[in-house]
């Protein structure tokens, strides 16, 4: 199943921006247990993202174009997962980010996949409007971004956070998303 075939990415936006609209989402906060995803992965900052050289977008046209979410071995579902993780710093450091699967085994990760671990922990999860999802992860992120901490449920804590494209996003242009924020 493709749950996405359009290109998407992070935007990172000042935390004093005002968010998209004026609206404020009010996350929920969920502990989760933490689990293993197998995928693509690249190094990007989110500067390099937003200088029109950035990675996310190519790394998506890749994912899609050679349906690499038909070649992970042992998943568990069949949601696409976008993780940002390894983190050098905080919202201006280098980061990883993976396109994949959630799996149950990393026994075997095919050629040119990495297998990540996602850090048990509490998580803000931030649902997207409905809509373009071009248009509509971009505007939650934007909205992450302006949000304050107590809005969040906490400090974030820059370990790992998600996108989960589920039976929601099918359609990309009528496409629903959660994204988890980690946070201490």
């Amino acid at each position: 199943m493709s749950a996405c075939r359009v290109a998407i990415g992070v935007l990172a936006i000042s935390l004093t921006t005002p968010s998209v609209g004026d609206v404020h989402l009010t996350p929920k906060v969920v502990e989760e247990k933490g689990f293993t995803v197998i995928g693509i992965a690249t190094r990007t900052t989110n500067a390099k993202e937003m200088s029109g050289k950035g990675v996310i977008a190519q790394q998506w046209n890749r994912f899609m174009k050679e349906d690499l979410l038909s070649k992970i071995p042992n998943k568990v579902d069949s949601n696409i997962l976008a993780v940002y993780t390894d983190y050098e710093s905080d919202v201006n450091g280098a980061y990883t980010f993976m396109i994949g699967a959630r799996v149950s085994s990393t026994k075997l990760v095919p050629p040119e996949m990495v297998a990540k671990r996602v850090p048990a922990g509490r998580y803000a999860v931030f649902t997207s409007e409905r809509g373009y999802v071009g248009k509509v992860v971009p505007e939650t992120w934007s909205r992450i971004w302006a949000a304050i901490k107590s809005a969040a449920g906490g400090t974030r804590a820059y370990q790992a956070d998600f996108e989960v494209y589920d039976q929601r996003a099918a359609d990309p242009q009528n496409a629903q998303v959660d994204i988890y924020v980690g946070i201490r």
